[in-house]
């Protein structure tokens, strides 16, 4: 293509902006420009023509009205290698308008603002902004799109390179960048006022993501599988895409998996409360009145699953703890003797205490020195808005082949006033503590789901398998003597009595809901265990 040799300049974000034009206007280039964006540059001895003046149409209705014009829109969609259209172009007096730089009204920045009114945003709903950039980016051939700052310093070294002149492939790749930035914008804008125009709740007819790449992954859950983390633009809380790593190797696309299941999780309580996430699942989760202790507790229901794992801490990592995470001492002189005493399962092979990487909302700074000298590679994550209230709003969604699945998020929680009792033996105080526990652990769990409970820390789980049964037997297994006196949580209806007879538990807690129910309380009543129905189911497939 030619030299570039005009230029149209209209940005809300002004930052780098004098720099650019006066190099611009120093390689020939004519500046077209309006509003702050011409005072800004006239100000600093920028060279610029109003655009305005160019069109011989005033700006008008508070500037609602200045770029909408055909000698704007003629000068970018021309195609340059079209003897018709550049006849036409001459007859008109419509000169050709060779880059276009402009950022779009801050609408997302002035809806984050608490007490923004709904006339306000509407004013920052950009039109103009928008259909030069479009206009520009489709004829990305012959115009040079530049959609923000951060692309400033590049364009300039190319135009300086090439007597200047801008490549077709750095055209083109502007051009995406447009594109993506407007898609983004207008996502902004229909997400809002979905929601403000909306009186009813419900699934918008259309969801349009924001998602914005924060990195390249090393691979997916496999060495053969290509991965990348987004982060989305229109959740109501940062979760752990928005979480700061202070410390270790790089995160995996597995990690951020794990560490979002321990999040989940450790946020759902109010007490000091530990998560131990293996594939992502609570192998081990305890409340107590410390950090230190719920730590202990967790790390007790199944040490050798929690090899490798992801801790979700919902307290800020204080000394005591950070002293106890991969500690080969502490594994030895207190989880081993511990777990083999409890359990009674001597023949189990407790491998280390290795952990992979921990979420927690603050670390003291003694706390983090002492991690970071245990390991150079564990992975720690800040994440200071740990359960914001907001995050109730966001949807889950779940990519299928050729969809997307979109429920609400699972954040219900049943209390003892819930509770329906449906045996004759009826719990005490202390098992319907313990039994508000197991659920809630439950909850978090692959279904089907078993979870046993001594007081409020997990002694056995059991995960994802495709029978209940089989889950009650493996977090039987798993918690070994610890069976006897725990409670039962189910995700799920029991389908047969034979998941209550496969666990000796002291107390039952589960939804309900089986054509079997009856035969299933009669076993209850069998063995002499209170069971409470809740109405509540907790599937996480």
């Amino acid at each position: 293509m030619p030299r570039i040799a005009r230029a149209l300049v209209s940005v809300s974000d002004k930052s780098g902006i004098v720099d650019l034009c006066r190099a611009l206007a120093d390689m020939g280039v004519q500046i077209l420009s309006t509003g702050g964006t011409m005072r800004a540059l006239h100000d600093a001895g920028v060279p610029v023509t109003a655009v305005e003046d160019y069109t011989g149409f005033p700006e008008m209705m508070d500037g609602r009205v200045k770029t909408l014009h055909p000698k704007i829109h003629g000068g970018l969609l021309a195609l340059r290698d079209n003897p018709e259209h550049m006849a036409q172009a001459e007859a008109n007096g419509v000169a050709m308008i060779d880059m276009v730089v402009v950022n779009l009204y801050p609408f997302e920045a002035t809806i984050a603002k608490e007490g923004t009114t709904l006339e306000e945003a509407v004013e920052q709903i950009d039109i103009g902004g928008p259909s030069m950039v479009r206009s520009a980016a489709k004829n990305s051939r012959h115009v040079t799109i530049v959609p923000g700052p951060e692309h400033y310093d590049r364009v300039l070294d190319e135009m300086r390179a090439n007597d200047g002149e801008t490549t077709l492939e750095t055209r083109r790749e502007l051009a995406l960048a447009a594109f993506e930035m407007t898609c983004r914008y207008d996502a902004a804008i229909s997400a809002y006022l979905r929601e403000q125009f909306r009186d009813e709740p419900g699934f918008p007819t259309v969801i349009a993501p924001r998602l914005r790449k924060v990195a390249d992954l090393r691979y997916g859950e496999n060495p053969h599988q290509s991965a990348a983390l987004y982060r989305d633009l229109s959740a109501h809380e940062p979760g752990v895409a928005g979480a700061v790593q202070l410390h270790g190797k790089e995160l995996s696309f597995n990690n951020y998996l794990d560490l979002t299941a321990a999040l989940e999780s450790a946020r759902d309580f109010a007490e000091p409360t530990a998560i131990i996430i293996k594939h992502l699942n609570p192998c081990g989760a305890a409340s107590a009145d410390t950090l230190a202790q719920a730590f202990e507790d967790a790390y007790t229901a199944d040490p050798v699953s929690a090899y490798g794992s992801v801790l979700g801490l919902n307290r800020v990592v204080d000394t005591a703890t950070a002293r106890c995470i991969f500690s080969t001492d502490w594994l030895e002189e207190v989880i081993k003797p511990r777990f083999y005493a409890e359990s009674g399962l001597t023949d189990v092979t407790i491998i280390s205490a290795f952990v992979e990487a921990i979420i927690a909302p603050g670390y003291e700074p003694e706390a983090l020195e002492i991690l970071k000298k245990r390991s150079k590679n564990i992975r720690l994550m800040l994440l200071e808005d740990f359960a914001p209230e907001g995050r109730r709003q966001d949807l889950d969604m779940r990519a299928i082949p050729g969809g997307m699945l979109v429920q609400g998020r699972d954040y219900d929680a049943v209390l003892p006033e819930d509770f329906r009792l449906v045996t004759q033996a009826r719990p005490t105080e202390e098992q319907i503590r313990s039994l508000i526990f197991a659920d809630r652990i439950a909850k978090h769990v692959k279904s089907n789901a078993i979870v046993l409970a001594q007081g409020t820390h997990v002694v056995g789980c059991g995960a994802g398998q495709m029978s209940r049964v089989d889950s009650a037997i493996i977090a039987a297994r798993k918690a070994g003597d610890r069976a006897m006196g725990a409670v039962l949580a189910s995700d799920a209806m029991f389908p047969y009595r034979d998941g209550l007879d496969a666990v000796a538990c002291s107390a039952i807690i589960q939804p309900g809901g089986s054509r079997r129910d009856d035969e299933v309380i009669a076993a209850a009543d069998e063995h002499g265990i209170p069971m409470v129905m809740t109405g509540m189911r907790h599937f996480w497939h």
